[in-house]
């Protein structure tokens, strides 16, 4: 089911729904709380995931990781990782194979899942700065683009980094940095600000993942580093299976952003 809904204020709620089968972007839903990436491997991929995220940190900064078999999460007691993102992304061996709002049926006692800080989370800070946030005004999903720039390998895995675009007014672009910087488990300091060819990004109107958003006029194009790098790295390693959340729509937590702010 894909349709449209006020986004829920508190992350039970909005869990319910994609329970349901809601299939929405959760940018924008239950905004002070932590939404997070989702990647699932089997256990003998578990190590080089790790091993990823340690040197790939400002793209992979791990929130937690769940005993291997289990759909359980510290970060939302009580969530069921199978069925409480509004869509999810099945791999096998590096080729995407469905996009279903639930896996309970590929559901193995082998697998671990990895939760991954997502830029969404910084989102509100933003909002609060008074910095615009413009995916969330258009009602579209966040621009997310493959670049050049290879990120760090581990074990079998390799691949390149994925950032997410925000256009951020001139003016506002310092603020826009600052407000990011003091979150570093949710991808942090924008990773590059302005001309998107120094990132080997040909064309911001056709991005690799989400949606293409339209910039207001004195807008700059900002880019921080994007929880999808895991995907891109599935695609490049390809594992035998994999499950992650689909660009866009994340797990909701019950973590308010407040605590991955540095003061």
């Amino acid at each position: 089911m894909t349709t449209t809904l006020t986004p829920a204020a508190d992350p039970a709620t909005a869990r319910a729904h994609h329970r349901a089968g809601l299939a929405a972007p959760s940018s924008g839903w239950a905004p002070g709380y932590t939404q997070a990436n989702l990647v699932v491997l089997p256990q003998d991929w578990a190590y080089d995931m790790l091993l990823f995220a340690q040197r790939n940190p400002q793209p992979v900064p791990l929130l937690d990781v769940t005993d291997a078999g289990s759909p359980a999460t510290a970060l939302a007691p009580g969530a069921d990782l199978r069925t409480d993102l509004p869509r999810y992304r099945v791999w096998r061996d590096g080729e995407l194979v469905d996009e279903p709002t639930d896996v309970v049926d590929l559901w193995r006692p082998d697998l671990v899942a990895f939760l991954i800080g997502c830029s969404f989370s910084f989102e509100t800070a933003l909002l609060d700065a008074g910095v615009p946030v413009r995916n969330i005004e258009q009602g579209r999903n966040v621009s997310m683009y493959r670049t050049d720039r290879a990120c760090r390998p581990a074990g079998r895995l390799s691949g390149p980094l994925v950032v997410s675009m925000r256009p951020v007014p001139g003016a506002l672009v310092p603020t826009a940095v600052q407000v990011t910087a003091r979150m570093p488990q949710v991808h942090g300091a924008p990773v590059h600000v302005g001309a998107p060819e120094a990132l080997g990004i040909p064309d911001l109107g056709a991005p690799d993942f989400g949606d293409p958003v339209v910039p207001a006029d004195g807008d700059v194009p900002v880019f921080w580093a994007c929880g999808v790098t895991p995907q891109a790295a599935l695609m490049a390693s390809r594992p035998p299976f994999a499950i992650t959340h689909a660009p866009g729509h994340m797990f909701v937590t019950d973590v308010p952003d407040a605590i991955y702010r540095a003061l």
